[in-house]
């Protein structure tokens, strides 16, 4: 994983937008529709050569395929980060089941109970914003189906990241990009949809981390850097109500964590990144877990560097927490300097700023500037390739104050 030994390095946490023509093939794909099944395989490797091309003109020093792999069937789409995994998991079947009327469930006996989605904290005491259509909360098309494990589950998506491997190479080698990344979803936020073949959703969490190792250890042997993907960390917290103590959430979660450190055994750690978001829909988030209440069960992840959300006003203050915690020696943040969760374009010099203070508090070498999460389907691409290039300008202006 390089490093910033010069300048800040910039990155980003994976989604872009899509042409509208790949999201219209994967809508037809997906739906059954007619479709040339011929035609896919390029239509979506030129959308991957043209995303790493726009990324390398812009200046991004590790770009990705856009996360184009994984299908959206719409513009706005929150989930694809997540829902491309359905059709790489043997053992499941698609089914009618609507997360947000789902009856509670107990997760770990006693302690943490995951409500149904639609339960959440934030949700519940924002019910009148959540509901009306006109007050720019969004949280994207509805999911028609679910997946249900009703057999042993396994993992049939060879095909798929190998295409994805293949892709973001070849664009790479087009462009004189040295270092790209692919994501994966980890095995906590993987494993939250329905199970009835395992006895306990612990067993399920466990075979989702053994089966999904094939996909992360494919990504690394390419050559690449593997993201993880894994929201349910920081964001399970709102999905249990009422309120757990900070306590025994940190002990549900360090559950997560030791499957996707299973997952990942024998991988090299400066190969390898992790994500953490508090979900990346456009809402209040006031019930968010505070950054310094589940830092230190992020750092127990076995990665070289670590992403999360610094740059929205839900979170930005909380790089304060870097003055009180130790990044472990080798370690690297990427913190999100630009936002997702706002249409304003973040002026470089901000970016800078922001910049600026994570290299006070783990030192200049040691940060490589990011976004809060994806940027593809939730906000408009002008806009979401604006932020990229204010991101790129704003890291060249805290090199200059860093180094000179």
């Amino acid at each position: 994983m390089e490093r910033s030994a010069s300048r800040i390095l910039t990155t980003h946490a994976g989604s872009l937008p899509r042409p509208a023509e790949l999201i219209e093939a994967n809508r037809v794909r997906l739906t059954g529709e007619a479709a040339d099944a011929e035609a896919f395989p390029a239509r979506l490797r030129d959308a991957v050569g043209d995303v790493v091309r726009r990324q390398v003109d812009l200046g991004i020093d590790v770009p990705n395929d856009g996360e184009c792999g994984h299908a959206m069937t719409s513009s706005v789409n929150y989930g694809a980060w997540w829902t491309y995994v359905f059709e790489r998991l043997g053992g499941v079947e698609l089914a009618p089941v609507d997360p947000f009327a789902a009856p509670p469930r107990l997760s770990e006996p006693g302690r943490v109970v995951l409500t149904s989605w639609g339960d959440r904290r934030d949700w519940v005491r924002f019910a009148e914003a959540y509901q009306d259509p006109t007050s720019g909360i969004t949280l994207g098309p509805r999911i028609e189906a679910f997946p249900v494990c009703r057999r042993p589950l396994t993992y049939t998506g060879q095909e798929a990241v190998a295409r994805d491997i293949a892709n973001v190479k070849a664009a790479m080698a087009a462009t004189g990009a040295t270092e790209g990344f692919l994501n994966a979803v980890a095995p906590g936020s993987c494993a939250r949809f329905d199970n009835e073949y395992y006895g306990t959703d612990e067993e399920f969490l466990w075979a989702a981390a053994d089966v999904m190792r094939e996909e992360y250890q494919a990504i690394v042997d390419a050559g690449l850097i593997l993201q993880l993907d894994d929201p349910c960390i920081a964001e399970n917290w709102d999905q249990v109500n009422p309120e757990p103590s900070v306590e025994d959430y940190q002990r549900f979660t360090m559950v997560r964590v030791e499957a996707l450190n299973h997952a990942i055994r024998g991988l090299p750690a400066e190969r390898i990144r992790f994500h953490l978001c508090w979900g990346s829909w456009h809402g209040p988030h006031t019930t968010d877990i505070p950054m310094r209440d589940i830092v230190e069960v992020m750092l127990r992840v076995n990665a070289g560097g670590y992403l999360f959300e610094a740059g929205n006003v839900r979170h930005e203050h909380e790089w304060r927490v870097w003055h009180d915690v130790k990044l472990p020696d080798g370690k690297v943040v990427m913190p999100g300097v630009v936002s997702h969760a706002t249409n304003l374009v973040e002026h470089p010099e901000l970016v800078a700023d922001r910049i600026g203070r994570f290299a006070e508090a783990v030192g200049r070498e040691n940060v490589i500037a990011s976004t809060d999460c994806g940027l593809g389907g939730r906000v408009h691409p002008q806009i979401a390739w604006a932020k990229l290039e204010s991101l790129v300008r704003g890291a060249q202006i805290a090199s200059r104050r860093l180094w000179t």
